[in-house]
């Protein structure tokens, strides 16, 4: 059960690190403090359920459907393609972080947005319910269910690294030309992860 465990958190842990939609998200509010708990924690628990239906099952079933994954793809790209164009009128706009400028997203623009990066984008369906899925197979009950509490355990672990850790980087993005990167960063990951769903179509 601990060699399943700590498998599914190892190979969990190789997926997510992998700079993608939500890590950039999590990163750039994170420096600028918007929510540091609930984004987090979203983030987590969308990649919680997801593993769960995988190593319970699911991947077959989504992986079977060629039309639900070309609406997923579809809505994935559109989604992703508004938030890098916001992500690169705000780099040309110029941003500086400031200490009372923290926390200034609504908590329900968050929370929506944070949702949209999790389950807008196929790419997380194919890490965590197809991928993840498919190698806890090799684990016989109920070790398959240990390896899939070790990808969840990995994905809590990063996300809130990332967010509670950002704050230690908020020194070196005081200037607009640090956060004019950033976000220029930011816009390219989504516009990115886009083409590429849109490719696959």
């Amino acid at each position: 059960m601990l060699f399943a465990y700590f498998n599914g958190m190892a190979t969990g842990g190789a997926l997510i690190i992998a700079i993608g939609a939500q890590n950039a998200f999590v990163l750039s509010q994170g420096l600028k403090k918007n929510h540091i708990l609930v984004i987090p924690t979203l983030c987590a628990l969308c990649d919680a359920v997801l593993v769960m239906a995988g190593v319970t099952g699911m991947g077959r079933v989504v992986a079977s459907s060629p039309a639900l994954t070309k609406i997923a793809g579809a809505g994935g790209a559109l989604f992703l393609f508004c938030y890098g164009f916001k992500a690169f009128y705000s780099a040309l706009q110029g941003n500086r972080l400031e200490t009372e400028a923290a926390g200034t997203m609504p908590l329900k623009t968050a929370v929506l947005a944070t949702l949209g990066v999790s389950l807008l984008n196929p790419h997380a369906y194919l890490d965590t319910i197809v991928l993840l899925g498919s190698i806890s197979g090799q684990f016989p009950a109920p070790a398959h269910m240990a390896f899939g509490a070790g990808a969840v355990s990995a994905s809590f672990l990063w996300f809130f690294i990332l967010s509670l850790g950002a704050g230690f980087l908020a020194p070196l993005f005081r200037t607009p030309a640090a956060w004019r990167i950033m976000d220029a960063f930011v816009g390219a990951v989504m516009w990115g992860i886009a083409a590429t769903l849109v490719s696959a179509l």
